[in-house]
């Protein structure tokens, strides 16, 4: 029987075994997806794992998705661009690491048929997703892109990472950072901190002067309606969750592990409600 595994930490709001086992069981394949919360120093036994063909393939969540690239012998362009990988494969005895959250994203915008281009978009954070957000989004040809993070300085280096590092043939060349607290104008606000797992999280940002017809887009999936979503909503604006976004990434993992495109339906979807 083939394994499969997501690991994070924290880990237990993930629904990826429950997707993933419903796929593997649709498609007739003898296996079993399951998560694993660890630490930093057991990433590379796990490696060794998936060399010694005990474990077929690994999904990579926060915080891990830029420390694992020290133990994969080659990284797919979007995961080198990126410098972040969340899906894991041994090819020709090569240790691959791949990257279906841009793709992920940007199937789930295209689901929504909503028109990213010219768009003035605040992503809030800096961590493992925004990356691949900030590649997605200028593959959709937004005007300007505005990081805030707690830690100014991480939102700098992301900032610098895509400004200096010759990234303008990408278009990404269009970034700048505001401190956390301040809310600058924008068409779009992407929340990609992890502050909206728990129930009671509150961002402490004040959105009551935006507007309304802004787009508020969460990539936190569980639980469905997040704070940051709440109040949204109740300013009259546009929302949506990460569900879809976590569908569109989870389907490009299971295409790469098993050359098979797993539907995405109305069934898959009520999954995770």
């Amino acid at each position: 029987m083939k394994k499969y595994l997501v690991i994070g930490n924290p880990i237990d709001h993930s629904l990826s075994p429950l997707l993933h086992n419903y796929w593997l069981k649709k498609n007739s394949i003898n296996g079993v997806y399951d998560k694993l919360k660890i630490n930093g120093e057991e990433l590379e036994k796990l490696i060794l794992r998936i060399r010694d063909k005990e474990i077929n393939g690994l999904n990579v969540t926060v915080p891990f998705k830029k420390d694992i690239i020290s133990y994969v012998d080659k990284l797919t362009r979007e995961a080198e661009i990126t410098q972040s990988v969340n899906t894991i494969l041994l090819s020709d005895n090569k240790i691959v690491g791949h990257n279906t959250d841009i793709l992920g994203f940007q199937n789930s915008i295209k689901d929504l048929n909503y028109n990213f281009e010219g768009k003035k978009v605040l992503i809030l954070g800096s961590g493992g997703v925004v990356p691949s957000l900030i590649f997605a989004l200028y593959n959709m040809k937004i005007s300007t892109l505005t990081i805030c993070n707690r830690t100014k300085t991480k939102a700098e280096n992301l900032k610098n990472y895509f400004n200096q590092n010759n990234f303008e043939k990408f278009g990404l060349n269009k970034i700048t950072t505001v401190d956390w607290g301040v809310v600058p104008e924008f068409d779009i606000v992407i929340n990609a901190t992890s502050i909206g797992l728990k129930k009671d999280d509150q961002l402490g940002l004040d959105f009551s002067k935006v507007g309304r017809e802004k787009f508020f887009y969460d990539v936190i999936y569980n639980p469905k309606e997040t704070n940051f979503l709440h109040t949204g909503k109740n300013l009259g604006n546009k929302t949506e969750n990460g569900k879809k976004m976590f569908l569109h990434q989870a389907a490009e993992a299971f295409k790469i592990w098993h050359n098979i495109q797993p539907e995405i339906n109305e069934e898959v979807s009520k999954l995770l409600d």
